[in-house]
């Protein structure tokens, strides 16, 4: 039967009241993160649709509902999870830290950290033999802007652990939960394939892939779970063993044919009334032009683009579509050492309204400033 497990953490309160009385730039970037409604949880958000089609699956009829904080320590995002110290992901250029100790959660995954230390699951664990959860919910990453990214997004992540005396879990097992999921958002005539991915937690590792307008698209990353990982929660890998999965937003952009991230922020009633059920499809607004407009600077060639990125949406308002790269090159005798060029455009347009030029000159020229002053970047 299945049960909702609510993780409350006092430590998440008083980090939250904490940053509440700060007032730079890294705590405002925070703020304003943690201040976004989790779509999981929003009626009539085209997350929740899809997310809930997959949550009430027969197959997921016994799998418990994790909600956790979205506050956790840098142990339960990635040392519990295996993800090696020199990750990409551990570096301030891609998550959000509160402090040395704490992060914005970057993945759905760290429901694990919760679940697989609960005293009444590893109850259950040892007298059935086998636990099972689902966690949806908002996460956080620092990455570029596009119509696909946005420095919040959404994931339904899956766990099945279960002793090797009742089952001996392979990949098959695996792929044919993925191709249920699958099925059931798509159709049972969906094409669909299967590629070696990588994730510190499982091994091995597999994409599915889906055919879908023509085109082959990653829906979602899946594996059996790591050896290391059992150990790193106290379980025998000689004894369990399980599989998990991650499905994103993303899912419901191609299913919906939601062609910008930033339309399942909206709170148009144009937009959001189109959204009824799993088979809704977005029909645009109205067609708003784009604007562009380029900027070209000098930076330290070991700063991160993700620095600029932060500093583009800190004044975006959700008003830029993308930021292309258009041009970088290094010049030693004529930028100096260990400097680089880049060329970057900023593209404006909103899904809900046209944009005055005099709106967009504003912002740009705070974005221009920004860099100057942050990145200690000259200007081109």
């Amino acid at each position: 039967m299945r049960k909702i497990i609510i993780i409350d953490n006092p430590k998440e309160r008083s980090l939250i009241e904490e940053f509440k009385k700060r007032s730079d730039i890294k705590a405002e970037r925070i703020k304003k993160l943690l201040a976004l409604p989790d779509l999981t949880r929003k009626e009539g958000s085209p997350v929740k649709i899809l997310f809930d089609q997959i949550i009430n699956l027969p197959r997921f009829a016994d799998f418990d509902i994790v909600d956790f904080p979205r506050i956790v320590t840098a142990e339960e995002n990635f040392d519990l999870l295996n993800t090696p110290k020199d990750h990409p992901s551990r570096k301030e250029t891609d998550t959000y830290y509160l402090d040395e100790n704490h992060v914005l959660r970057t993945q759905m995954t760290v429901m694990w950290s919760y679940y697989l230390k609960d005293k009444e699951v590893l109850e259950k664990l040892e007298k059935d033999g086998e636990v099972m959860a689902l966690s949806p919910g908002i996460v956080f990453r620092k990455d570029e802007i596009d119509r696909s990214h946005y420095p919040a997004f959404h994931q339904i992540d899956g766990l099945y652990v279960c002793k090797k005396s009742k089952k001996i879990i392979t990949q098959k097992d695996l792929e044919e939960v993925q191709i249920d999921l699958a099925k059931s958002i798509f159709g049972n005539d969906i094409e669909y394939k299967f590629l070696i991915d990588t994730f510190p937690f499982t091994d091995p590792s597999v994409e599915m892939d889906i055919m879908f307008n023509g085109e082959w698209m990653e829906v979602n990353g899946a594996g059996l779970v790591h050896s290391q990982v059992l150990k790193n929660f106290g379980l025998d890998p000689e004894i369990y063993n399980g599989w998990a999965f991650g499905f994103g937003d993303r899912l419901a952009m191609i299913k919906m044919g939601i062609p910008d991230i930033r339309i399942l922020w909206s709170e148009d009633t144009r937009i959001t009334e189109q959204f009824r059920d799993i088979n809704s499809k977005y029909k645009e607004v109205s067609k708003y032009p784009e604007t562009s407009r380029d900027i070209s600077f000098i930076i330290n060639k070991n700063i991160n683009l993700n620095n600029y990125y932060e500093i583009v949406r800190d004044f975006a308002e959700n008003l830029i579509e993308e930021v292309k790269l258009i041009d970088e090159y290094e010049d030693e005798q004529k930028f100096g050492k260990d400097k680089k060029s880049y060329t970057l455009r900023i593209v404006y347009r909103s899904p809900e309204r046209t944009l005055t030029n005099e709106k967009i000159n504003k912002i740009q020229e705070k974005i221009r400033q920004k860099t100057v002053q942050d990145l200690n970047a000259i200007l081109r």
